[in-house]
């Protein structure tokens, strides 16, 4: 019981201070409590699939092929593939952790998992399509060629200042996902 307070402390101040505003500022009430089911509904409308795709990944990719595509000797080629699941990718940031941490757990290098998730913040395809459209390819695609070297320096930054305690901590956190 006390390690399911602690593990969920945030979420139940966020609870909590979420209350406290509805009570103590009525005049925000309505659009408070608007804004929190359409995020609530928004999110039960993308977790499901993105955990459905996951369950997929875990069982149809065997750990060896993910290694030798996306795995610390992949070089080039794991940092493409990493690069291109993350663009095509669909929902928000936050769905594409519990892709991460399979994709840790399948035996793929840390530099492309950080890759994979700078692609998916970042280099979403349908939004360079807009973006072609809207603001003109020019500009689209110098936006996406900076997003691309901004996205394999951090990777590499990232990799090259955390320990490699830490990475390992990381490793295992994911071993013990199911």
């Amino acid at each position: 019981m006390k390690k399911d307070l602690k593990r969920y402390s945030g979420v139940i101040v966020a609870i909590i201070a979420f209350i406290a505003f509805i009570v103590f500022l009525p005049v925000w009430r309505t659009k408070a409590i608007v804004s929190i089911v359409f995020q609530t509904k928004t999110m039960l409308l993308v977790i499901p699939p993105i955990f459905i795709l996951l369950g997929l990944l875990d069982v149809w990719v065997p750990r060896e092929k993910m290694i030798r595509y996306m795995g610390a000797g992949s070089g080039v080629k794991g940092g493409v593939l990493a690069f291109l699941l993350g663009s095509f990718a669909a929902g928000p940031l936050y769905g594409a952790f519990p892709f991460a941490a399979v994709l840790m757990k399948k035996g793929a290098s840390f530099t492309n998992i950080l890759i994979f998730i700078g692609a998916w913040s970042t280099t979403k395809i349908p939004m360079l399509l807009f973006e072609i459209s809207a603001l003109g390819p020019r500009f689209a695609l110098s936006r996406l060629a900076i997003d691309i070297v901004g996205i394999i320096v951090i990777a590499f930054a990232i990799k090259a200042v955390l320990p490699k305690k830490e990475v390992a901590r990381l490793y295992a956190q994911a071993e013990t996902i199911d």
